[in-house]
């Protein structure tokens, strides 16, 4: 290891850091937004799933590298606009959310649902304000499978100039220099960790009965 290099880049390494944690971030929590809409439609009007899973199928299957070359004949943006990893990953996370969504909302107890019910709840807000809290630990379970895939997807855009600490890889093979790969591995083996953790830190924080039942 070249601890001095470390010392000399360290601005460089930051940059690719914060980068590389924007890239992953934004596209995860526009992909949540979609697929809570499209999870409580298919909840709600089961026609609906099946196609549904077939599309969000077929998106997911796409390679990334191959999808993060074609957006910007079909978008008509630069090859190296950000915008273009950005929606990729958001189509990635959209399409492994929305069956999370569903399966959170179908594991919510029948009963709990006729008493909202009995309580004068409408069909929205009753999904929207008893359901999807019950639905919270699913939920995050695929999100933090989502957030983790996408730390590393991010790496793959190094390979056409965007890809924060993948930059690092890259380099790193090129010019033989072992210490940026290193640096690149560690730091995003550590944000993957720590964006996991802050997740489940996140649904103990939300879900306190599921706390409670869990030392019951």
């Amino acid at each position: 290891m070249d601890w001095g290099w470390i010392v000399d880049n360290r601005d460089l390494i930051l940059e690719l850091l914060i980068e590389h944690i924007w890239l992953s971030a934004i596209p995860v929590v526009i992909g949540l937004a979609v697929a809570l809409v499209l999870g409580v439609l298919a909840h709600t009007y089961r026609w609906a799933y099946p196609p549904l899973l077939v599309v969000v199928g077929v998106l997911y299957t796409i390679p990334s590298l191959a999808l993060f070359i074609v957006l910007p004949v079909v978008l008509g943006t630069q090859i190296l606009n950000p915008l273009n990893i950005l929606i990729a990953l958001t189509i990635y996370s959209g399409a492994l959310l929305v069956r999370t969504v569903v399966d959170g909302l179908d594991a919510v107890p029948p009963a709990v649902r006729k008493a909202a019910e009995g309580l004068g709840y409408k069909r929205l807000t009753r999904i929207v304000t008893v359901e999807l809290p019950i639905a919270i630990p699913v939920i995050v379970a695929g999100l933090r499978v989502v957030t983790v895939a996408n730390i590393s997807m991010v790496s793959v855009g190094a390979l056409i100039g965007i890809g924060g600490l993948g930059e690092l890889f890259t380099s790193g093979f090129q010019i033989r220099f072992v210490t940026e790969i290193i640096v690149g591995l560690v730091l995003s083996l550590l944000l993957a960790v720590t964006a996991d953790l802050l997740l489940v830190f996140l649904q103990r924080k939300t879900t306190p009965w599921d706390r409670l039942g869990a030392t019951a």
